[in-house]
């Protein structure tokens, strides 16, 4: 039976399985060999696995030679004991000593990343099998005493080692002795056809269904997107045919400077919750390994000029930290709106100086206590219908406010803050050259603009607002499920922590200069506060993925082209600033693949990785070197990956 795909645009690649099918006394046993092309080229030391889908603990994988060819050798009918191993375990090859092929067979009590190599004796490299990500469980790998360009290497003595999970163990071997064809099993494991009462795992005569994972090494050329092929059956004289698709790489100019990045922040919105602990804050605002890194603190304006002092300490420690503070009010005074409540109604356009005045108090009084405003704004969300503080502002109240009062505030203005974006509360101050001059930055939120994903709407884009020399901020926005969740369905894990990574990823892509979520310490936001599971004090997920942009990407950096979605689930944004370039990679599919990237006119020479998944938190790792301004980035499933340059 021959499978193929057709996709558009892209090299297609070829793979085929030869499989031959022989019983023994104890196991059923199944030769598989093959060939992977790419566009009629040999596809040289890519990975590939065949998973056996009755015991997901048994694997078999072998690496294309440099003629694209592979061979597993002998896949034997066989079954795990179905227990998770508890510890990191290299088994003795079997048979030692071998004349053509033997079965290294390793034992993961976690989920690793796996790397195989042979060496002589001489200890120089003889074949590399760079795995990759594996779960936990027995796996192997069948030599088939060839190096790496396909040569078959002198007999003699040999070492194998084993790098997974921060450890590495090394066995030694004696290959070119002992019968040229002798069965090959993977040691530790039960013969699935051995007596075994009451066992319902027996293979199936007819042959065994695996799912074949192909996948791209540190070696592989030319590379390959990972796939992943259901339900293939090995059985006698049956042949397959794949098709995958080839990697391009994606290209980086880091000298080609788009939007100037503010920052990444949170806010501490006192007239909702109470103030951040000096830890808290910490926390947030310090850039060193375990804290989130953010430069901007968004505070709130209070309705009563007497709580104007509430957020001074807080916005001290946060700017001795290296932050700026934004402020944002709810609502006017009450007595300047048509109902006369700080609970909906709108403003009397002839409190406008007023309200201009009373901007400038809490800008002022923030000063004069040692913690200056950076900009403050003129409205939070004036199209939301809340019970809450809330005050509705029109396109026209704005243009007014801008052109004629702003000024008047004595600090920077931005607005509209509407709560998804909404262009038309900004577009007749933009189009006033004087409203637009008084206007230091578009602000917005992103509500009901983000799907479960993560995904951001084009719809937030904004070509006017750039045209015009304005930036662009996102203000707030936080994933989260209806406030306050049934506790089964509050989303603290890596589900909300991916889709936080790609709603952040978005935005930058859509040319913000600054991302603000919404209270920081919340089960929901960067910081824990004991509630639905999470730890207060504690970083979460969420803020882990944030760190990933904040500690890294500075005020002042740049966003410079890149391609932003190079192939299917990956996700790329690149920076540059303070001599550094730095890329922040999201693999929103479920399994480790690569990207090849290129960076023009670039004297990096070398990358060190940060990642946070669902098991990592923004966990340094180690150099990855830059050869001619190319280099891989090895991603891991549903991962952010921040490559920062050396």
């Amino acid at each position: 039976m021959i499978v193929s795909m057709k996709i558009r645009g892209f090299i297609l690649l070829a793979f085929f399985v030869a499989t031959s099918f022989s019983t023994s006394a104890f196991a059923q046993q199944y030769s598989v060999e093959g060939t992977l092309t790419a566009s009629g080229t040999a596809v040289r030391y890519a990975s590939v696995t065949f998973l056996d889908n009755t015991n997901s603990s048994i694997s078999y994988t072998a690496v294309t030679d440099s003629n694209g060819v592979f061979n597993i050798g002998s896949i034997t009918g066989i079954k795990s004991n179905g227990q998770t191993p508890v510890s990191f375990k290299l088994e003795q090859n079997y048979p030692n000593p071998f004349a053509s092929k033997t079965a290294i067979s390793y034992d993961l009590a976690k989920n690793s990343d796996v790397k195989v190599t042979i060496y002589n004796v001489l200890g120089q490299v003889v074949r590399r099998y760079a795995i990759g990500y594996q779960g936990s469980g027995v796996h192997g790998v069948i030599w088939n005493g060839r190096d790496n360009i396909g040569s078959r290497v002198a007999p003699g003595v040999y070492f194998y080692r084993l790098q997974a999970d921060g450890q590495s163990v090394t066995r030694k071997m004696l290959f070119g002795f002992g019968a040229a064809n002798a069965p090959v099993s993977l040691s530790g494991l039960i013969p699935s056809s051995a007596s075994q009462a009451g066992s319902a795992n027996l293979v199936d005569a007819q042959g065994e269904s695996f799912t074949v994972e192909i996948a791209n090494t540190d070696s592989t050329y030319p590379l390959i997107v990972p796939q992943q092929f259901m339900y293939v059956m090995v059985k006698s004289d049956t042949s397959f045919g794949f098709s995958l698709v080839g990697l391009n790489p994606a290209t980086v100019y880091p000298d080609s400077l788009l939007q100037v990045i503010e920052g990444f922040g949170g806010a501490n919105a006192q007239i909702f919750y109470p103030a951040m602990t000096s830890t808290q804050i910490q926390t947030a605002f310090d850039s060193v390994a375990g804290d989130i890194g953010l430069t901007i603190m968004r505070v709130s304006i209070p309705p009563d000029s007497t709580q104007f002092v509430q957020d001074v300490q807080d916005a001290k420690i946060a700017e001795s930290l290296g932050a700026k503070v934004i402020a944002t009010p709810w609502t006017p005074p009450a007595w300047m709106k048509s109902n006369n409540s700080t609970s909906g109604g709108s403003i009397d356009t002839n409190d406008f100086a007023a309200y201009a005045q009373h901007l400038k108090a809490f800008a002022d009084t923030m000063a004069s206590h040692g913690a200056p405003v950076y900009a403050v704004s003129v409205q939070n969300e004036p199209d939301a219908s809340v019970g809450y503080q809330s005050c509705y502002w029109s396109p026209t109240n704005y243009l007014d406010f801008m052109k004629y009062y702003a000024p008047a505030v004595g600090v920077p203005v931005f607005m509209p803050e509407s709560e998804s974006y909404n262009h038309t509360f900004s577009d007749p101050t933009l189009n006033d050259s004087v409203a637009c001059a008084h206007t230091a930055f578009v602000g917005g939120h992103i509500y009901g603009d983000v799907d479960s994903k993560g995904d951001v709407s084009s719809s937030v884009q904004y070509p006017l607002a750039l045209q015009k020399g304005k930036q662009l901020w996102m203000t707030e926005f936080l994933i989260d499920t209806p406030n306050p969740p049934p506790i089964s369905s509050v989303d603290t894990g890596w589900v909300g922590g991916m889709a936080t990574a790609k709603t952040i990823s978005d935005c930058m892509n859509y040319n913000m200069s600054a991302y603000i979520t919404w209270q920081l310490p919340r089960y929901y936001s960067m910081i824990g506060d004991g509630n639905y599971g999470t730890v207060a004090g504690q970083v979460t997920k969420k803020g882990y993925v944030m760190s990933q942009f904040a500690r890294f990407i500075r005020p002042g950096y740049h966003r410079v082209f890149a391609p932003y979605n190079p192939q299917q689930n990956v996700y790329v944004t690149a920076y540059e600033g303070n001599g550094k370039t730095v890329m922040v990679i999201l693999n929103m599919g479920t399994i480790s693949t690569v990207q090849p990237i290129t960076l023009t006119n670039s004297k990096v020479t070398s990358f060190t990785p940060y990642i946070t998944s669902a098991s990592l938190n923004c966990q340094q790792q180690g150099s990855v070197t830059v050869s001619n301004g190319k280099f891989t980035a090895n991603l891991a499933p549903s991962s952010v990956t921040t490559f920062v340059s050396n």
